[in-house]
């Protein structure tokens, strides 16, 4: 049976308004593999089951709304690391530093495409292609397709120093595709940051394979843009004793949809995500969406989200924990809570368990309350302004997930910016 009318027409324009870039034969091929995909499955609309309560239409129309650029916070500033910068997508060597960094390959994507030989080749696309089933992920084959920005690392020792990506947005209407890969082979580490939103309209793929013994750690801020419209997506595979963290801070814009796709294969793996929205306004929706396959034994996963919502603002939170027949042992946590400033929030849930194994411990929980208010007393009692006794409460809320961080100097500057984020 055929695409219904309204995906497949949305799919030809936003097809039709794009140039496929060209690079190797291998390249070009994942390419047009990513657009055949796209067009069996098509642009999501609001009848498909995990876009229920978010709205495509301005991620699907062909150019994005004028959005003026601003000055975006950067919560590392002050950490030495191996800076990029990206301006509407397109790499900006004045702004950036590529150098040789001990126990790291680093290459643009765009040469990487380009080079016949490179190993690349196993990787580009092809998480991504895994990860649409059994959700489907329009907009991640749709980058796939048309990404011409982003990092290729290949990390092969212990990386004590960050790798800061930096997204800054030149035109007032940059419709940006950015897709990275990261290879972390047996024993390795990388931390990989990522600030700023970059674009009008924002799409980014990060496909991680993480080998045994290997570890990946991912810190993301998306700043106080408030028009913007972001699709983000992390597909990830972890080996045997792997580990995977990764916390993302936004705050304010008009669309952000995080995805996150995880699959351990390997005895003994860890994936914590995590992640804190803040926004007010009706204009404000955020959606995490996470998906994680427990496939070996004795795996843990977490999945920790809180959100911040007043005026209307509206948060989603769609998590699933999928444990196979064989994965026994897995343990598995997933907690998702908001915190409505006003009656006119909106926060809705979708947490799953679909589990085939008999010995595991999984859980979930998702809840939405107001301000203690016997604990806003306790503090207007003691002398603490109203504002900034709301303020300690937030924080106070958000903690668990930012605890999620494991390095604490990182933690902290994430605290000190949404501090600064809160006061404004």
């Amino acid at each position: 049976m055929g695409l219904p009318k309204i995906k497949a027409d949305a799919t030809a324009a936003r097809l039709a308004a794009l140039v496929l870039p060209k690079g190797a034969a291998w390249a070009d091929t994942a390419r047009a593999e990513a657009v055949a995909r796209l067009e069996t499955m098509g642009l999501p609309v609001r009848r498909d089951e995990y876009w229920r309560y978010s709205n495509p239409e301005g991620l699907n129309a062909v150019a994005p709304a004028s959005v003026q650029p601003a000055t975006e916070d950067d919560a590392f500033a002050a950490r030495d690391a191996f800076t990029v910068t990206f301006v509407d997508g397109v790499l900006d060597t004045g702004l950036s530093d590529l150098p040789e960094i001990e126990g790291v390959e680093v290459s643009t994507l765009a040469a990487a495409l380009a080079e016949d030989g490179h190993w690349a080749k196993d990787l580009y696309g092809k998480l991504e292609a895994k990860g649409q089933v059994p959700v489907q992920r329009p907009f991640a084959a749709l980058n796939t397709a048309f990404a011409y920005g982003g990092l290729v690392l290949r990390v092969t020792g212990i990386v004590d120093q960050p790798i800061k990506v930096v997204y800054r947005q030149g035109d007032a209407q940059s419709d940006a595709f950015v897709h990275h890969l990261v290879l972390v082979e047996e024993g390795a580490s990388v931390t990989l940051l990522e600030v700023g939103t970059g674009a009008a309209r924002f799409n980014s793929v990060t496909e991680v394979e993480i080998a045994d013994r290997a570890a990946f750690h991912h810190i993301r801020t998306q700043g106080r843009t408030a028009d913007r419209q972001l699709a983000t997506h992390m597909f990830a595979h972890l080996g045997a004793e792997a580990l995977f963290k990764s916390f993302t801070l936004s705050v304010d814009g008009r669309f952000t949809r995080n995805e996150c796709v995880l699959e351990m294969s390997g005895d003994d793996a860890s994936a914590h995500v995590a992640g804190v929205a803040v926004g007010e306004g009706r204009d404000f929706l955020h959606d995490d969406t996470v998906f994680i396959t427990h496939d070996a034994v004795n795996c843990e996963s977490r999945q920790v989200f809180k959100k911040v919502l007043r005026n209307a603002a509206t948060g989603v939170f769609q998590g699933k924990i999928l444990v196979k027949p064989d994965a026994q042992k897995t343990d598995g946590y997933q907690i998702s809570q908001s915190l409505l400033l006003d009656e006119d929030a909106n926060f809705l849930a979708k947490p799953e368990l679909e589990i085939y194994a008999d010995d595991v411990a999984c859980s979930h929980g998702s809840t939405s309350g107001a301000i203690d208010d016997t604990a806003l007393f306790y503090l207007r009692s003691r002398g603490v302004p109203h504002t900034q006794a709301v303020d300690l409460l937030v924080l106070a809320f958000l903690a668990e997930a930012l605890d999620e961080i494991a390095a604490e100097d990182l933690a902290e500057d994430l605290r000190k910016l949404l501090t600064d984020w809160l006061k404004r």
